[in-house]
C-alpha cells in the first residue's frame, strides 16, 4: 500500500470520526435549544470575539511577511497580508490548510516575482511558526492549569506537567539553534534552513499571539454563558487545534464541539462554538473568496490589456518598417 493511499485512508477516517463526534454532540439538543442559546449571546461578546479574530488574522499576515523575509525577498506588507488572509480564509474551511492555502498563496506570490521554491519555503516557515505558537501557549496553559488538560485527555497531572515543560523547552531550543547554527536542520528526509535569531524570535511572539487571540475569541463566546477562565479555554483551544491539525478536518468540525463540551455541557456549548465558527471561519471566508475571484478577474484583464498593447506595438513596428 502506497503512502499516498495510506494518507487518504487516514484522512477519510479522521473526517468520518469528526462527523461522528459532531453527531454525538448535536443529537443531545433540539434546534430550538441551540437557537435560543445563540440569541442569548450579547452583542458586546460577539463584537469582542470578532475583534480578537481580526487580531488573529493580523498575526497570520505577519507569518507571511516574516516568511517572505526568510526567503530573502521583499514585498510590501499589504501584499503579504492579502495573500495570507485570502489563502487562510479558504484553507481554514477547506482543510489540509498547508496544501489548500499554499495553492492560493502561489497564485499571488508568483505574480509578484516569487518562485515555487520560495512559496514552499513560506508555507513551511508558517507551519513552523504555527507549531512554535502552539507549543508556547499550550505549554504555559498546561503548566498553569494541568488539571483541566488531565480531565480532558485522561492523562495524569505529572504527565501533563511533563508535556508542558517539553512544549516550552522546544521554542527555547529553536531560538538557541537559530542563534548559533547556520547549517540546515535535517531530520531524516526533512530539511529546514534555520532563520536568523530576530526572525526566529518574531516567529515565537506572533505564533503565540495568534493562538492567544484565537482562544480569546472562543472565550468571549463561552463566557457569555458561564464563568469560563481564559487559561482553561486556552487549554481547550490548543487541544482542539492540535487534534484538527493532525486530522486535517476542515475547521476542526466535531473536534472543537466535543472538546468544548468539557467546559460547558449543554446546548450553550454548541451555540458558543457555532458563533465562534461564524466569526472565525465563515465571515473571513465570505470576504476572502470574493476577494480571490475579484483579484483573478483583475489579473486576467491586466494580462489581456498587456497582450493587446504588445500586439499593437508589434503592428506599429511592422507598419513603420520599409516594404
Amino acid at each position: 500500500m502506497s503512502l499516498r493511499l495510506i494518507f487518504r485512508v487516514v484522512a477519510v477516517a479522521a473526517v468520518l470520526f469528526a462527523f461522528y463526534l459532531l453527531f454525538q454532540t448535536l443529537r443531545q439538543y433540539t434546534l430550538d435549544e441551540i437557537l435560543t442559546a445563540l440569541r442569548a449571546i450579547p452583542i458586546s461578546h460577539l463584537l469582542l470575539g470578532l475583534a480578537f479574530a481580526a487580531a488573529s488574522y493580523a498575526c497570520l499576515s505577519c507569518f507571511d511577511a516574516l516568511g517572505v523575509r526568510y526567503t530573502g525577498k521583499r514585498l510590501p506588507f499589504y501584499k503579504t497580508a492579502l495573500a495570507s488572509f485570502v489563502s487562510l480564509s479558504i484553507g481554514h474551511n477547506v482543510g489540509v490548510a498547508a496544501l489548500s492555502s499554499g495553492a492560493v498563496r502561489y497564485r499571488y506570490y508568483a505574480r509578484w516575482g516569487l518562485t515555487a521554491e520560495d512559496v514552499a519555503k513560506i508555507v513551511l516557515f508558517c507551519g513552523v511558526t504555527v507549531a512554535l505558537g502552539l507549543m508556547t501557549l499550550g505549554g504555559a496553559s498546561l503548566l498553569l492549569r494541568p488539571q483541566d488538560a488531565a480531565d480532558m485527555t485522561g492523562l495524569s497531572r505529572s504527565a501533563v506537567f511533563a508535556i508542558g515543560i517539553a512544549s516550552l523547552i522546544a521554542p527555547v531550543v529553536y531560538l538557541v539553534l537559530s542563534a548559533f547554527v547556520r547549517k540546515p536542520l535535517t531530520i531524516r528526509s526533512w530539511s529546514f534552513d534555520l532563520p536568523k535569531l530576530p526572525i526566529a524570535a518574531a516567529q515565537v511572539v506572533v505564533g503565540t499571539l495568534n493562538f492567544a487571540f484565537v482562544a480569546a475569541s472562543l472565550h468571549q463566546m463561552l463566557s457569555a454563558f458561564a464563568e469560563a477562565g481564559y487559561l482553561k479555554v486556552a487549554s481547550v483551544s490548543i487541544i482542539a487545534n492540535v487534534a484538527a491539525i493532525i486530522s486535517h478536518v476542515p475547521g476542526g468540525i466535531g473536534v472543537l464541539e466535543a472538546t468544548v463540551a468539557h467546559i460547558l455541557p449543554g446546548a450553550e456549548s454548541v451555540a458558543a462554538v457555532i458563533a465562534f465558527r461564524v466569526i472565525y471561519y465563515f465571515i473571513p471566508l465570505a470576504i476572502g473568496l470574493p476577494t480571490l475571484l475579484i483579484s483573478e478577474l483583475v489579473t486576467k484583464k491586466k494580462s489581456a490589456r498587456a497582450a493587446a498593447d504588445e500586439s499593437d506595438e508589434l503592428d506599429g513596428r511592422h507598419a513603420g518598417s520599409p516594404a
